[in-house]
Formats: C-alpha cells, sequence, structure tokens
C-alpha cells in the first residue's frame, strides 16, 4: 500500500454541483452527492453513491484489478436496450486508508459512459420556489389537521357562487 504524497497526490472533494451518466440515452445516475477524485495527472473522476445508481442494469464481472494507492477495485458490465458496455464501472469496496469515502461508491469509464454536471435549475427550473414550503405548509400535520391556514376556495358554492374555478 502506497500513500498518497507530492510525488503522487491524491484529493477527495465533494462535489460542488449534480451530476448524471448517461449509457444507451438514459440516465442510469443521477446525484447530488458525488465526489470527484483527483490523482496525480490523470483526468478528474467523478463516484456515485451505489444508491443513486441504476444498479438492475449492471452485472457484477470477474475483472479486478489493484492500485497501489486505493486498493481492489472490482467492476460492473451495463446491459441495457440491448447494448453493452464490458467492465465500463468499477467500485472500491474496500479501498486502503484514507480512501475510505470513495467506499462501495461507482465511476465510468467515460469513453464508454457519458458522465456530465448537471444544472439543477436547467433538470427542475421550480427547485427554488417559494411556494414548496407553503405547500407542505398545507399537508395532513399526522393527525387530520392542516400545517397551516386554509386557503381560500377556489370554486363556488351554494352561499358564494363567485368562486373562482366553475
Amino acid at each position: 500500500m502506497l500513500k498518497p504524497g507530492p510525488d503522487h497526490p491524491i484529493t477527495l472533494e465533494p462535489a460542488k454541483q449534480r451530476w448524471r451518466a448517461i449509457f444507451a440515452g438514459h440516465v442510469i445516475a443521477d446525484s447530488n452527492d458525488a465526489l470527484i477524485l483527483k490523482e496525480a495527472d490523470y483526468p478528474p473522476v467523478v463516484y456515485f453513491p451505489r444508491q443513486d445508481v441504476a444498479m438492475e442494469y449492471m452485472s457484477r464481472t470477474e475483472r479486478a484489478t489493484h492500485c497501489p494507492y486505493k486498493g481492489d477495485a472490482s467492476y460492473y458490465t451495463i446491459l441495457m436496450d440491448g447494448q453493452f458496455a464490458e467492465n465500463a464501472v468499477w467500485t472500491y469496496e474496500s479501498p486502503h486508508e484514507g480512501m475510505e469515502p470513495i467506499d462501495s461508491r461507482l465511476a465510468f469509464y467515460t469513453d464508454r459512459v457519458e458522465v456530465y454536471p448537471v444544472d439543477d435549475a436547467a433538470v427542475n427550473p421550480h427547485h427554488h420556489d417559494e411556494d414548496v414550503d407553503q405547500v407542505v405548509q398545507h399537508t395532513d400535520a399526522g393527525d387530520g389537521r392542516s400545517q397551516g391556514e386554509h386557503w381560500p376556495p377556489n370554486v363556488g358554492t351554494p352561499d358564494q357562487p363567485e368562486g373562482g374555478v366553475r
């Protein structure tokens, strides 16, 4: 086991934005909790939490490799819509000391799977709307009562025919 140092630096940092992976035109990973690993002169690698990856399209393979800095990697092949990418996904399930944050996370070979950052506003343009809190306040508090004051009715009633929608 080798330790990262000035001659072979490795840094891990939480991604500052959402990341996705696409294979055969389908999103197979989508996470706000990705980690970015930068190692020596290699391109950065995005590690996705396993729960944010569509594991139903992955098959474990016999392939295994060893990195003296990170440990032993296991591999998966992706099969989707009749297309497959053999050993396109890797994971460190018992990484070396200091690399624990990547434990059981998954990374993709970017020549076979498209991995890219996503702007949350493009995916969900209403993700910052203030109305969300107001809607949540009007849900059931658990005992049948609304958590907030009732909104005025938007439909007419016999005693108030001027209501909203007809």
